[in-house]
């Protein structure tokens, strides 16, 4: 008993030092954001909304902000198709090289992302899309995919195998099956993995910044006036970055979860 009370207290302290080291500069970045003064010292200035006013009246940052959401919201509908075929295709069949390809579509996650980036630019170069906004949402819907496939394929796991059969066996073609029984079952992940995906892309920046050309998003922006000098402007974007990525976050989690709470 003695030991298991050690144990939690252990792995408390652990997870509160966690999130201590992940969340702690996240926190006083968004403090900083309202911090009068253009340094970020300690104790803060005045409170001062100047740097979020300053952003709203950027037409370029609002330009970087459509950018984010329509690269975002198309890579992850391009991304969720895919890891939904991916995902049924290794739940449903069995084939040879079945495991090379399954590596294959999860490898992308594990490529640096510099590496990726360059291989990126030199295939859209090549093939004369390098430099649009669908270069982007091409090369994120590949990081992307893998994700929404690892969420379906754990939904999918909690499938009876026998709800196809018998679906079958009442006259159903597979269509109609796909149709009213897997997406339908599948469905709160699917929400998971447009959720999840969008949130990743909206926050990569490294193949963005390489493959975008003059179509910069909201990380791109933010890494390009880090490199210029110092400006508070770069806590309020990343504020609202933070905010729409954490929302999407949560999001994927309370819909991935919410059916495995009701045991369905």
């Amino acid at each position: 008993m003695k030991s298991n009370r050690t144990l939690n207290f252990t792995l408390s302290v652990y997870v509160l030092l966690v999130f201590v080291f992940v969340f702690a500069p996240i926190f006083f970045s968004v403090i900083f954001s309202f911090n009068s003064q253009r340094f970020p010292t300690i104790p803060l200035g005045n409170f001062s909304t100047e740097w979020y006013v300053k952003i709203l009246n950027d037409p370029d940052i609002w330009q970087a902000a459509l950018n984010s959401l329509i690269v975002s919201s198309s890579t992850a509908v391009i991304a969720t198709i895919l890891g939904f075929c991916t995902a049924y295709s290794d739940y449903r069949y069995n084939f040879k090289f079945k495991g090379p390809y399954l590596a294959l579509i999860l490898l992308p996650p594990t490529i640096p992302l510099i590496i990726m980036a360059l291989a990126m630019l030199a295939w859209l170069s090549k093939i004369g899309m390098s430099g649009q906004l669908w270069s982007i949402i091409l090369a994120h819907s590949v990081l992307c995919a893998p994700f929404a496939m690892a969420v379906i394929r754990l939904r999918l796991n909690q499938m009876d195998p026998d709800l196809e059969s018998a679906a079958w066996n009442l006259g159903g073609t597979e269509w109609a099956t796909m149709r009213h029984v897997i997406i339908p079952f599948c469905k709160p992940s699917i929400i998971s993995a447009l959720c999840l995906s969008a949130a990743v892309s909206f926050d990569e920046f490294a193949v963005s910044w390489f493959v975008s050309g003059l179509n910069k998003t909201l990380p791109v922006m933010i890494l390009e006036i880090v490199q210029g000098n110092i400006d508070p402007q770069v806590n309020a974007i990343g504020s609202f970055v933070f905010l729409i990525s954490m929302t999407l976050v949560i999001l994927a989690q309370v819909f991935f979860l919410s059916r495995q709470m009701k045991g369905t």
